[in-house]
């Protein structure tokens, strides 16, 4: 098949972008590139080798079809509403055809400088590229909805941020970019028009089965509340791997329930519900336990800027659907998580003891659920005995537990079995990630690639990765992540 794109966000949506070409970076070169990502889009391999490598992912080269253009939107920012925001510093290229019929946005990020750059300089750094390559690509193997990473360009181009640093361009995909910062935009424009050509437009192209409702209202109605039921679900996911975004201001949000625009993210290691990843936040707004609440808040923002196509009382009786769905979602990860096929009325306390204990003991998140598994229903020694302190306090809860699994059907095995399909043994630790970058900022790909095929199987036991498996090293407990791209 050929390679086709289009891009119906230029030819029905004007007024909403600027078009302009990718500003290429001195010395660009192909460092890595997702080669399972690619053979699912159906790419040429000869795309990623020599003369086409450099020139095409580095944006100097564009593919027939592509319309390149930087979207504008606004969004608040630490609650804090920030005005006009937009593509400082990616370029949406195209749209993608696939042969299935499904068809995907190709975005440059790093690609220069944008009318929506304000004070920037429209470039990301190598570190931030990797960190986000990584990122997507963990989530999305770990079943929860994201953008993903195709192809990683580094340059000889010095790009200035806390410290000089070498620029970058990162191609990722994504079945949309639409953002809750789009309809703000033009909310706070007072262009009602254009807000309800955006509606229009999400529907058309990611709500098609909604175009069988005739009526305007009933269908933006159930537009929102499947926006609503997404956002609950995606933040319910979060939740259940130790994820924290870092930043989840609006222009951050996905429409379709994806993660999106990855900065100073983290995967929770020793487990603390208040955990804050982006050094930045030093009132904790976006911590780890405030994610449900920043979620929630975010859809009211949204809600607040479809008012001139809904009534408040419609868009609140969406937004109070809300809360059930990401109880529901979590409840439902958080049993499987522990090994519980069927639902209990003390499920909860069950699991608030599991967490208070890892929280007073300082246990790793990840690490603590996947040996979880190898509990057996009679007492037995367990290697969860090994991670803990307080001996006694563990062995009552493990009391608890066990005649919790007695109420089960399922054997040890066939648990632990189920338990290791919902349990990762592998997640991106920041240690891990700042090697790969260390590395990488030495032109080597090598434990970049090594740590990218060892995620893309993150519930497997994979012997050859097993020092990935691994607690930190004292060093990297202590890293800081801040937004600087």
């Amino acid at each position: 098949m050929s390679l086709m794109f289009t891009s119906h966000w230029a030819t029905e949506l004007p007024n909403t972008y600027t078009e302009l070409a990718p500003s290429p970076l001195q010395g660009a070169r192909l460092l890595y590139w997702n080669q399972a990502l690619a053979d699912e889009l159906e790419l040429p391999h000869r795309l990623f080798l020599p003369p086409f490598a450099n020139r095409v992912w580095s944006g100097q080269h564009l593919l027939p079809g592509m319309r390149p253009l930087a979207q504008v939107y606004s969004g608040h920012q630490f609650g804090i509403w920030a005005g006009q925001l937009g593509d400082g510093r990616g370029i949406l290229l195209g749209e993608q055809q696939l042969s299935s019929g499904r068809r995907v946005e190709w975005h440059l990020k790093g690609a220069g400088l944008t009318p929506y750059s304000r004070m920037g300089d429209g470039r990301a750094v190598l570190r931030s590229s990797v960190r986000e390559f990584l990122a997507s690509e963990a989530l999305h193997h770990l079943g929860i909805p994201t953008s993903r990473a195709l192809t990683l360009v580094t340059s000889q181009e010095p790009v200035y941020r806390e410290q000089q640093e070498r620029g970058a361009m990162l191609l990722r995909i994504s079945d949309s970019h639409l953002r809750f910062g789009h309809f703000e935009h033009f909310y706070q424009r007072g262009d009602f028009q254009q807000l309800k050509n955006l509606a229009d437009f999400a529907i058309r192209h990611h709500w098609p089965e909604l175009l069988a409702i005739a009526e305007e209202q009933p269908r933006y109605q159930a537009w929102f509340g499947d926006i609503v039921g997404r956002t609950a679900q995606l933040i319910a996911q979060w939740q259940s791997v130790g994820f924290a975004h870092g930043v989840m201001n609006t222009d951050n949000m996905s429409l379709l329930g994806l993660t999106l625009d990855y900065g100073p993210y983290g995967f929770m290691e020793a487990f603390d519900p208040g955990y804050i990843c982006n050094h930045s936040d030093h009132q904790g707004r976006y911590s780890f336990d405030n994610q449900p609440s920043i979620g929630l808040w975010n859809l009211n923002r949204l809600a607040q800027s479809l008012t001139p196509l809904l009534s408040a009382e419609i868009l609140q009786q969406q937004l109070a659907e809300y809360e059930g769905v990401l109880m529901g979602e979590y409840s439902r990860l958080m049993r499987a998580k522990l090994g519980l096929r069927q639902q209990d009325a003390g499920d909860n306390d069950l699991l608030l003891g599991l967490m208070e204990l890892m929280q007073h003991q300082g246990l790793d998140f990840t690490r603590t659920f996947r040996l979880l598994s190898e509990v057996r229903r009679e007492v037995a020694p367990c290697r969860l005995q090994d991670e803990i302190l307080d001996r006694p306090a563990l062995d009552q809860w493990l009391q608890s537990y066990r005649q919790r699994l007695q109420r089960e059907t399922a054997s040890d095995a066939q648990r632990k079995a189920a338990m290791d399909q919902v349990n990762p043994k592998y997640i991106l630790r920041n240690y891990l990630a700042q090697m790969a970058i260390a590395a990488a900022e030495r032109d080597d790909p090598e434990p970049l690639a090594r740590l990218h095929h060892c995620l893309q199987q993150p519930f497997a036991e994979q012997p050859e990765y097993e020092d990935l498996a691994g607690l930190p090293p004292d060093w990297g407990r202590h890293l800081e992540i801040s937004c600087s791209s």
